[in-house]
C-alpha cells in the first residue's frame, strides 16, 4: 500500500506531462493552419487589418467562453482570478502580451514584403535562440547539453529547408532586420506567457492579450488601409477561422501546455510549424517539395527528438 501511495504524484505528474505535450501537438498543428487562413483573408484585407480581426474575433469568443466557465463554476471554492486580486504588476503583465505578439506578427508580415520568403522565414525561426537565452537571463531557467544540441540541430534544419533560397544582400536587409525583430519580440512573448502561466489560466492570459493587441494594430490598420473588414462570405470565414482555430484553439493549446514546459522547449516545438504548413500546403495546392525541403524536415526532427529527451524542458515546480 506504502508504494502504491508513493507512486500516485509520479502518476500524476506523467499524466499531466502527457496532456501538455498532446496539447502542444494540438495547438502546433492548429496555429500551422494559420498561414493558410492568413493566404485567404489577404486576398481582402492587409495585414494590419488581418491581425486586427484576428485579435477582435478571439478576445469576442475567449469572452464568451470565459463567461460560460465562471458562470459553470460560480459554487465552486477554486475562483482565484477575480479582477479585484490583480496586481498593478499583474495588469502590465497580462497587456504586455498583446503588446509583443502583435508587432512581431506585424514586422512579420511586413519582411514578407521587403525581403524573399526564406530570408525572413529563416530569422523568423531564431526565435528559440532568443527565448532560451532570454529563459537563461530573467527567469533563471537552466538547459543541459542535450537540449542545447537538440536545440541547434533543429535550427540547422529550419534554415536548410529555406537554403535554396537564402540571399544576401542590402537590397533585402530593412526586410531581414524586421523578420530578426519579430524574432525578439515572439521571444519575448513567450517567456511572458510562461511568466503568466504560473498564476493565470490560459484563457485568461489569450484574452488578455488580444485586448492590448487590438488597441497596438487599430490604429495602425485604421492609418494604413481602405478598411478593416472582409466583403465577401469567404473572406469573413477566412478571417473566423483565422481567429478560432488558429488563436483561440492554436494558441490557447500552446499556452495550456506552458504550464508544464518551459518556453524555451514550446518556442523550440514551433520550429515544427513551417514543416506542417508546408505539408498541408504540398497537399491542398500541390506546392513542390524539394529534396532539400525534406532533409530539413528531417533535421529538425531529429533535433527535436533530443531536445524533448532533456529533463530541462519541464519547469523546476515539475
Amino acid at each position: 500500500m506504502t508504494s502504491q501511495i508513493q507512486l500516485l504524484p509520479r502518476n500524476s505528474e506523467q499524466k499531466s506531462t502527457l496532456f501538455s505535450l498532446i496539447a502542444l501537438l494540438i495547438g502546433l498543428f492548429a496555429v500551422s493552419l494559420a498561414a493558410i487562413f492568413i493566404r485567404l483573408s489577404e486576398r481582402e484585407l492587409g495585414p494590419a487589418s488581418v491581425v486586427l480581426d484576428r485579435f477582435i474575433i478571439s478576445g469576442l469568443v475567449l469572452w464568451f467562453w470565459g463567461n460560460f466557465q465562471a458562470q459553470k463554476n460560480q459554487s465552486s471554492t477554486n475562483r482565484n482570478e477575480q479582477y479585484s486580486t490583480y496586481k498593478f504588476s499583474d495588469w502590465i503583465c497580462l497587456l504586455a502580451g498583446g503588446f509583443t505578439f502583435a508587432p512581431s506578427l506585424l514586422l512579420w508580415a511586413w519582411s514578407l514584403t521587403q525581403t524573399n520568403v526564406a530570408n525572413s522565414t529563416i530569422l523568423h525561426n531564431m526565435i528559440p535562440i532568443f527565448t532560451a537565452l532570454g529563459g537563461w537571463m530573467f527567469l533563471s531557467l537552466r538547459f543541459d547539453r542535450r537540449f542545447l544540441i537538440g536545440m541547434g540541430i533543429a535550427i540547422v534544419g529550419a534554415i536548410t529547408i529555406g537554403a535554396d533560397d537564402i540571399q544576401v544582400d542590402l537590397e533585402h536587409f530593412t526586410g531581414d532586420l524586421a523578420a530578426f525583430a519579430s524574432a525578439i519580440l515572439f521571444g519575448a512573448y513567450y517567456l511572458l506567457i510562461e511568466k503568466l502561466r504560473s498564476k493565470f489560466s490560459a484563457i485568461t492570459i489569450l484574452f488578455w492579450t488580444c485586448i492590448s493587441g487590438s488597441l497596438f494594430t487599430l490604429p495602425i490598420a485604421l492609418f494604413t488601409e481602405d478598411h478593416i473588414l472582409p466583403f465577401s462570405w469567404g473572406g469573413w470565414l477566412s478571417i473566423i477561422g483565422l481567429a478560432v482555430i488558429a488563436q483561440v484553439l492554436g494558441h490557447g493549446f500552446v499556452t495550456y501546455s506552458l504550464k508544464t514546459f518551459s518556453s524555451g522547449f514550446v518556442a523550440l516545438c514551433f520550429l515544427l510549424e513551417p514543416v506542417i504548413t508546408a505539408l498541408i500546403a504540398w497537399g491542398l495546392f500541390s506546392e513542390q517539395l524539394t529534396i532539400i525541403s525534406w532533409l530539413g524536415f528531417s533535421i529538425v526532427l531529429l533535433g527535436l527528438y533530443l531536445a524533448q529527451s532533456s529533463p530541462s524542458i519541464q519547469k523546476a515546480s515539475h
